[in-house]
This record gives C-alpha cells, sequence and structure tokens, in this order.
C-alpha cells in the first residue's frame, strides 16, 4: 500500500490551500481515511476523518474551515483548507485504516505565515 500526499507549500494567513492523496494498492472501500497533522515539537493529531460508514468527522480546531472529501473511483482523498492560521503549520499525513490494516502517507509540508 502506497499513499501519495501532495499540495502543500508556503500560504499566508487566510489563504487557503487543498491537499490530495492518492492511494496505490489499496481502495477506499469499507475504509476510514482522514487526514492528520503534526506540528513542529507537536505529537500528530488527526484533523479530518471520513468514516467507513460515511461520517465526516473533524478535530474542533479545525470544523468549519477545513473540509475532507474522497473520490472512491480514484482512489483519492482530498483536504479544501480555508481561513488558514500559522497554527496549522505542519506536516500533513492521509491516513488508510480499516480492521486489519493502517496505512499512511509520506507527509506533505504546509507552512501558513503570518
Amino acid at each position: 500500500v502506497q499513499l501519495q500526499a501532495s499540495g502543500g507549500g508556503l500560504v499566508q494567513a487566510g489563504g487557503s490551500l487543498r491537499l490530495s492523496c492518492t492511494a496505490s494498492g489499496t481502495s477506499f472501500s469499507g475504509k476510514n481515511v482522514g487526514w492528520a497533522r503534526q506540528g513542529p515539537g507537536k505529537q500528530r493529531e488527526l484533523v479530518a476523518v471520513i468514516t467507513r460508514g460515511g461520517n465526516f468527522n473533524y478535530a474542533d480546531s479545525v470544523k468549519g474551515r477545513f473540509t475532507i472529501s474522497r473520490d472512491n473511483a480514484k482512489n483519492t482523498m482530498f483536504l479544501d483548507m480555508n481561513s488558514l492560521d500559522p497554527s496549522d503549520s505542519g506536516v500533513y499525513f492521509c491516513n488508510v485504516r480499516d480492521d486489519f490494516s493502517d496505512s499512511w502517507g509520506q507527509g506533505t509540508q504546509l507552512t501558513v505565515s503570518s
């Protein structure tokens, strides 16, 4: 299983960005898909998930600003981020998991400048 994340970069505060993650060697069907981030000196935190049942869950810190979506036919997930703040900076990782496996992408860096 390989997850390839892309779309990170340098953005000014208040800006927007879309992250993408394409999976190979697995499908999203029947799995939870999500995004986590890890800021400098911080633990990795899950920020957005689509559960296998189709529920959308967000961390309080990103609710109303971030939107997760997926295209099952293309095995690709997205994270649309708006109203970005410097506290959103970090490495963003995509994740696909079920009862038997837990796969992570290599991460893509987001830096939000003030």
